[in-house]
């Protein structure tokens, strides 16, 4: 099994909800090809680079799993098919590209916490 990372953006005229029930989505669907999710991530709403479908701003998500290269293709093409998804990479993450992704989450718990206390 590989590793791989997808961020995609969904777009702004959906509810929290909404978007919650998109991630549910595609996360089921890449247990259902057999893979495994590790993390997943908000990044929240945030201003497009440039419009899509005459839109400047969009949810990012990240969604961290592991699944063999199959599973990959069945995803992307689901994201295709979907109207909410306004765009998506996904890349395939080598072994200091997961040790970063680890560091990077484990900073973001002690930030988190940090935060909580004060």
């Amino acid at each position: 099994m590989n590793s791989y990372e997808t961020v995609f953006i969904l777009t702004p005229v959906l509810s929290d909800d909404q978007a919650k029930e998109a991630v549910q989505k595609f996360e089921s669907e890449i247990k259902a090809m057999g893979g495994k999710v590790n993390h997943s991530e908000s990044w929240g709403l945030r201003k497009l680079a440039y419009p899509i479908q005459k839109k400047s701003t969009g949810f990012y998500f990240l969604i961290e799993f592991d699944g063999e290269g199959n599973s990959v293709a069945g995803l992307e093409l689901s994201m295709k098919r979907d109207e909410r998804i306004l765009r998506f990479l996904t890349v395939k993450m080598d072994k200091d590209h997961v040790a970063y992704a680890e560091k990077r989450r484990i900073k973001a718990g002690q930030k988190k916490t940090v935060e909580a206390e004060a």
